[in-house]
């Protein structure tokens, strides 16, 4: 029989009236709980946490919400999951459960755990926390008998077939308290007159298990393999490789599964290793490897170093570095730094290490990866620019998630950044760049002092650069987040048969349309259509979405009901500014004006004041906003028609489209900001990926307005004529925008499609000099427009969803059907 009382805690008294106690209450004699708009009090998300199912080959979240009373660690029903999927459940927000249950686990006494099936979102900043001093000392819910589980305290999933969490956006970061890192290192006085070289280790596969003690030093460390899937009975499915020498050689050492948690933070470039009861197996030729010429030493291949903790236990022992001994003989740790003028001479592919002080700073980007099983996964990059003093261009950078996230994200200007093992890039009409490897590390300043490079002669010239420079004239070269996208396209489209990995997929429109309702959040895509430009409209400012009310469609059906899925459709968040869901069919109408009604400027502009109004209410729109969208409105209320074009047929065939995907284009995110120290809080937090957990140090401060020259709205139509979409050109204007990296600059007479060809405005300003070039005007481009009319065109389109119902869609260049090639 249960209690009355429903929760406990190491807290003796609860000092007020809490929501989720009165939950918790009163699932003691119901199994599903649904709640009324008046009793759903807003609770505060402060952390999301995602891990492998254990029922299907999916994902699972854990999310921990507090009324300000108490912590409850809940599991998300997954017919919510889409909504982390697209960021509109996330930490630091508040919201309202509408529905939840109670789930017991049959198979264990003593533990379950709330079950969250129906919830509505609240807005971007929470009421909630700022009224909480310590939001982690709060006592955690637990129901009445089940004090004794150490899954509800702990940083474990609910799901006890899991044992740790992942990084919320990809596999590569470690995550959680089992990760440790910082440990001492022995002190423990080793007999090194046994120890066997490497060298000795060739033949070693017939007799595993007897081998003498090595003494090794890491020289490459590879970024972290999550190998988990469904139906996998390993509770840490994780993999690192690293190379180890001694003087004899170098060699692969694979760290495997609970062993990862215990040392892979630990094991660092430079550190030495005595290890024990290690075994020996062949070598996986399938896999990247660093290139380690410039070490000198010989290389063994033929077989790799394991170390597990079962069958048998490996013995590791960290040797402190003021007890590591000259007459171990142990290789010094090499670099193969590169200065920028030197990059246009390697080999592509070539590896080498670079240092250089960081100008500008992409935002993090997701990229599906492309293994056919498992659960889908994800990488994170951003692009980088960096400079040292040795070229007018700077390094482009192409950097991935190396596992090393608490480096990854303080990536910002002004910062002197090192990366190793990174591979060249050549490619056709752009600059070299060089992308991340497997085997890549980043540093930041904060980071250098004690790494093995600081000695190096690049280094130390580089350093001696940087003292001649001027922070303010850095300053003004720098930039932060917004649309990047690197390299840029080719002169001709070639849509290959033989090769369909190294070329841009043509898709069809229904295509289109499939992949932008599939975006998931900050996931970048390219992709071309073919298809007709039928309008262009010029716009001044980035598109501000849509609020959000309370009670909007941020709920998921009853899961008891027959109906449930079908309700889960029609109520799910879609791209759609209309509110209709990407797959209901129902034709959706462009929300902007045309030149046919001349009542469509006023019915635009009220309906942008209805939205402005809602945003007041609700308390969701910050003050940038309300401007924006008020210089917006007073704009619209002006005669736009000179600054829009139309084809002669698009009255006709837009009567004629089934579908017009209208809400995709240009947003504020979209566009860089300048860096500024006193900002640099503020703009970490905006170009980094939503976090995992909430802290006090968030800032929610509002992200500084962009400087945006404008831009062009354009409307594809589908080749078959069935669907359009709205993209936008986004011409660079200036010479210090970072999208003019590697951009060719031949000159060109300003005609729109000039502009969507090439992507500049012919010639570029130059902002630093505050000289005044003439610049055509929108109007003066717009009016070459009509050569569009009937032009068939291959379309390069970049996508990025950008949280929310934000979805990014921009058109880096098209093609002419005379710069088609196929091969």
């Amino acid at each position: 029989m249960e209690d009355n009382s429903s929760c406990s805690s190491m807290v003796t008294a609860v000092p007020q009236s809490s929501f989720l106690q009165r939950i918790l209450d009163r699932l003691s004699s119901t199994h599903c709980l649904k709640l009324g708009a008046e009793e759903a009090a807003p609770v505060a998300v402060i952390s999301l946490q995602r891990y492998l199912s254990e029922q299907t080959d999916c994902y699972s979240y854990d999310l921990t919400v507090t009324d300000g009373v108490w912590r409850a660690k809940c599991f998300l029903h997954p017919s919510l999951n889409q909504m982390v999927h697209k960021n509109i459940l996330k930490t630091g927000a508040d919201v309202s459960i509408t529905q939840c249950s109670f789930v017991y686990n049959e198979r264990t006494l003593g533990h379950g755990y709330m079950c969250i099936e129906k919830i509505r979102c609240c807005g971007d900043r929470s009421a909630v926390l700022p009224d909480i001093n310590d939001v982690f000392s709060l006592p955690m819910l637990v129901k009445q008998g089940m004090e004794r589980s150490a899954v509800l305290q702990s940083d474990a999933p609910l799901q006890l077939s899991r044992k740790h969490y992942l990084s919320l956006w990809n596999n590569d970061d470690p995550e959680g308290d089992m990760w440790r890192s910082g440990s001492s290192s022995s002190v423990t006085v080793l007999d090194v007159s046994r120890v066997t070289l490497l060298s000795n280790l060739g033949s070693g596969l017939r007799e595993p298990w007897k081998f003498l003690p090595l003494l090794v030093k890491i020289i490459h460390k590879s970024r972290l393999r999550y190998y988990g899937k469904f139906g996998q009975k390993i509770d840490y499915p994780y993999q690192a490789y690293f190379e180890v020498a001694d003087q004899s050689g170098t060699m692969s050492l694979v760290l495997w599964n609970e062993l990862c948690p215990e040392f892979y933070q630990r094991f660092t470039v430079g550190t030495v290793l005595y290890l024990q009861n290690y075994t020996l197996k062949q070598s996986y030729s399938n896999r990247s490897r660093p290139q380690m010429d410039h070490h000198r030493l010989q290389t063994f291949t033929s077989v790799e170093i394991c170390l597990n903790r079962h069958n048998p236990t490996a013995i590791i022992t960290v040797i402190s570095p003021k007890n590591v001994r000259p007459e171990w003989m142990l290789p010094d740790v090499c670099y193969q730094f590169t200065c920028r003028s030197e990059l246009d001479k390697l080999a592509n592919n070539a590896a080498c290490d670079v240092i250089a002080l960081v100008t500008f700073v992409g935002r993090v980007e997701r990229v599906k990866s492309k293994m056919t099983k498992g659960p889908e996964k994800y990488w994170t990059y951003r692009w980088i620019h960096a400079v040292d003093g040795t070229s007018d261009h700077p390094f482009v950078l192409e950097l991935f998630s190396s596992s090393q996230m608490d480096i990854f994200s303080r990536i910002c200007p002004m910062t002197y950044l090192v990366c190793t093992q990174m591979r060249l890039c050549q490619v056709e009409g752009s600059l070299p760049y060089l992308t991340s490897s497997s085997e890549t590390e980043m540093f930041v300043t904060g980071c250098h002092k004690g790494q093995p490079y600081v000695s190096d002669p690049r280094v130390k010239s580089f350093i001696q650069w940087t003292k001649t420079q001027k922070d303010n004239a850095v300053l003004q070269k720098t930039a932060v987040g917004g649309h990047y996208c690197y390299p840029h396209p080719p002169r001709t489209f070639t849509q290959s048969a033989a090769d369909a990995s190294v070329q841009v997929p043509l898709v069809s429109a229904e295509d289109l349309k499939q992949e932008l309702a599939s975006l998931q959040y900050r996931e970048h895509k390219k992709l071309a259509i073919q298809g007709q430009i039928t309008a262009v409209r010029y716009m001044e400012r980035p598109k501000v979405p849509d609020a959000h009310q309370p009670g909007d469609e941020q709920t998921v059906p009853d899961t008891h009901s027959p109906s449930a899925a079908a309700e889960q459709q029609s109520r799910l968040p879609s791209p759609s500014s209309d509110g209709s869901s990407a797959g209901s069919g129902r034709k959706r109408i462009p929300v902007r004006k045309t030149k046919q009604s001349s009542n469509d400027g006023g019915t635009s502009a009220k309906r942008r004041l209805v939205y402005k109004d809602a945003e007041e209410e609700s308390h969701h729109c910050d003050p940038a906003c309300e401007e924006v969208q008020h210089v917006e409105t007073e704009e619209d209320n002006r005669d736009s028609d000179a600054l829009s074009w139309e084809s002669s047929s698009w009255a006709t065939q837009r009567q004629e489209v089934r579908e017009h995907l209208c809400d995709g284009g240009l947003y504020r995110d979209s566009v860089s900001r300048r860096f500024s120290f006193e900002e640099k809080d503020v703009l970490l937090q905006w170009g980094n990926l939503q976090p995992t957990r909430w802290h006090p140090d968030l800032t929610a401060d509002a992200v500084p307005p962009a400087d945006c020259p404008g831009y062009y709205q354009v409307t594809i139509l589908g080749i078959n004529k069935q669907i359009a979409v709205d993209a936008a050109c986004f011409p660079v204007v200036t010479s210090d925008d970072p999208r003019t990296v590697g951009l060719s600059q031949d000159p060109h007479g300003n005609t729109m499609l000039s502009c969507l060809s090439s992507g500049f405005l012919c010639p570029l300003g130059d902002a630093a000099s505050h000289s005044e070039t003439a610049l055509p005007e929108p109007n003066e481009i717009l009016a070459t427009a009509g050569e569009l009319e009937d032009t068939h065109l291959v379309c390069i389109l970049d996508l990025c969803h950008l949280g929310g119902d934000e979805v990014e869609i921009l058109i880096s260049k098209v093609y002419k059907v005379s710069e088609v090639s196929f091969s």
